[in-house]
């Protein structure tokens, strides 16, 4: 199998698919990885490593695309890379369709084969997505405390607190791996916290962090009122494959006191507050109601030498059934593949 790695196109996105010491891997199964030049240079790995290792360094994508079978990469299909696509193709990304219609359109109508890593689930998990989404989980804390400061435009308080000073409101919406990731940090911080979740269970287990967390289950009015007192919100939602529900109206968003910050990890999927809408990390915040949002769709992007090793980890097994003849009668590949042959076959997107 011709296995192309890409340098990846969005916009200060330099995280790399798979790092040398996989495509080591692959080579030595007999695979031929195809690695376009400085794929890896944003996340520390020159192409000397890639071929050390084995790996073949083609100049630009064109000659990429025009070689490679299984397309591995970290993003969608962006810009110019929709052009080089063909319908042979079988691309391993994330995907991200259910919020990007014109690009699920775009990709239907070259005909490929699209497997996403957000939808490769096993027992209820979901082991790509996780360790982005434990790091979406961290920036977002992290970047909000930031983003709390004066001169970052916001209210201008610490998030911990310290004596004679209240400590800051963290809301959390979701304890998945990315909402647990948040409170996580945000109650080694020293925080306050709210967290809703409709599992006790996963309540439970971060109310054990320590007495400055709270979790509730996620009424209407309960969600209301500490979204008005929030200091910090993230929106850490999630069904997989699907778009987001909205739970945050404008309203809710209004209800904020100025200066006050929204990190909505789910912006992937749509997002879950009403306000959202994607940027990127070159103008990554926006204003609405005098609320700061922070709501970049590539959050791990920002660490590209931790989340390049960590993305590679989990996606390497399921590479190596993908890259196989009969991959299609492994049932956790088939129920991940999201486009085929012009077709969408993943359940959450047909009842779009």
């Amino acid at each position: 199998m011709r296995i192309g790695i890409p340098r990846e196109a969005k916009p200060l996105e330099a995280r790399v698919a798979l790092i040398p010491q996989a495509c080591g891997d692959l080579v030595g199964l007999g695979h031929q990885v195809l690695v376009q030049t400085g794929a890896g240079e944003g996340s520390g790995f020159p192409d000397d490593l890639y071929l050390k290792a084995g790996a073949v360094i083609l100049d630009d994508a064109a000659c990429l695309y025009a070689e490679a079978e299984l397309v591995v990469k970290v993003k969608e299909p962006w810009g110019p890379e929709l052009n080089l696509l063909r319908r042979e193709h079988r691309v391993f990304c994330f995907l991200h369709l259910a919020a990007s219609p014109d690009l699920q359109m775009r990709l239907l109508d070259i005909g490929l084969t699209a497997i996403g890593f957000e939808t490769l689930e096993v027992a209820g998990r979901l082991p790509i997505l996780a360790p982005m989404s434990d790091i979406a989980g961290r920036l977002a804390i992290q970047y909000g405390a930031t983003l709390l400061c004066a001169p970052s435009g916001g209210k201008g308080i610490l998030l911990g607190g310290l004596p004679a000073a209240e400590r800051g409101h963290v809301v959390v919406l979701g304890a998945g791996n990315a909402g647990s990731a948040a409170v996580r940090m945000a109650s080694s911080m020293g925080a306050r916290l709210t967290v809703f979740d409709r599992r006790p269970e996963s309540l439970a287990d971060l109310c054990r962090i320590g007495p400055n967390v709270t979790g509730l289950f996620p009424w209407g009015d309960s969600i209301a009122e500490a979204v008005a007192g929030a200091d910090l919100l993230v929106g850490a939602v999630l069904v997989p494959g699907a778009r987001t529900p909205r739970l945050i109206s404008d309203a809710q968003v209004a209800s904020m006191s100025p200066g006050s910050v929204i990190a909505d990890i789910a912006v992937d999927q749509g997002g879950c507050v009403e306000t959202t809408r994607p940027t990127t990390y070159e103008d990554p915040t926006y204003r609405v109601h005098d609320v700061v949002h922070f709501n970049v769709t590539n959050m791990p992007g920002a660490v590209p030498r931790s989340a390049s090793r960590a993305l590679c980890a989990s996606l390497y097994p399921w590479l190596v059934r993908l890259a196989q003849p009969g991959w299609r009668s492994d049932p956790v590949l088939a129920r991940a593949v999201n486009l085929d042959g012009g077709a969408v076959v993943y359940p959450a997107l047909r009842a779009l």
